[in-house]
């Protein structure tokens, strides 16, 4: 059975080659009555299993790129954003303006706050005094929001900087945190992210594309050398 891993779909081209280059070294000896095995329908199977071949080598270069430009793109978001809210807190805008951009900022670290219920005990019944609240025997950790995919995290920190454009108050003298250079992220993020769909889609095609042309009954190139094995 011929090899279908990433290696042995170029050795079945490459073995592909040394059949026909073994069928030639017969000379006039090889005339078969079986059209889908000649010399020229040989050399046009291998020809468009190399070129099948080479446009998934290239497709899966501009992948790879894709996929390194979409994470170095993404990277520094998480510190972004923390750094966007703490710098509108220190402009106090409000509980409620403070209060949403924690909010959003939690769903971009992929993190919500655990909120603790009040413990309250109940008034001595041996003397006046209250009993204080007992404290919590540890602090709640994060759990997560599950709010991790890159299409939400780019809708999150649109929200993010639609809240922080639209209030007068925020209007820092780091130029990474103002909001032309935000508008200017944004768009980063979104023209990464969209080119990667569209390598991805790209890459898959034209694997497709090679697997049909490399291992489709009767007409691909594995089955045309097991025919030509067997005349």
């Amino acid at each position: 059975m011929p090899s279908t891993s990433e290696v042995g779909h170029a050795k079945n081209v490459a073995n592909f080659e040394d059949l026909i280059s073994v069928c030639t070294g017969y000379g006039v000896a090889y005339n078969p009555s079986n059209t889908s095995i000649t010399l020229s329908a040989l050399n046009a199977v291998f020809t468009n299993s190399s070129t099948l071949m080479t446009n998934v080598n290239n497709s899966s270069q501009l992948y790879n790129t894709a996929v390194g430009v979409r994470r170095t793109e993404f990277e520094p978001l998480k510190q972004l954003a923390t750094q966007l809210v703490n710098a509108y807190i220190a402009v106090n805008p409000g509980k409620a303006k403070i209060a949403n951009a924690k909010t959003i900022n939690a769903k971009i670290q992929g993190t919500k706050l655990k909120k603790v219920k009040e413990i309250i005990t109940a008034p001595s019944t041996s003397n006046d005094k209250i009993a204080l609240p007992t404290p919590p025997a540890e602090t709640p950790k994060d759990i997560s929001a599950s709010q991790q995919s890159y299409d939400q995290l780019i809708e999150h920190f649109s929200k993010l900087v639609i809240l922080l454009a639209a209030d007068p108050l925020f209007l820092p003298n780091e130029t990474a945190l103002q909001t032309v250079s935000l508008n200017a992220k944004l768009l980063a993020l979104k023209t990464s992210n969209t080119n990667f769909g569209n390598a991805y889609t790209q890459v898959t095609n034209t694997r497709i594309a090679r697997n049909h042309g490399l291992y489709d009954t009767t007409t691909g190139l594995c089955d045309v050398a097991q025919t030509e094995k067997v005349m």
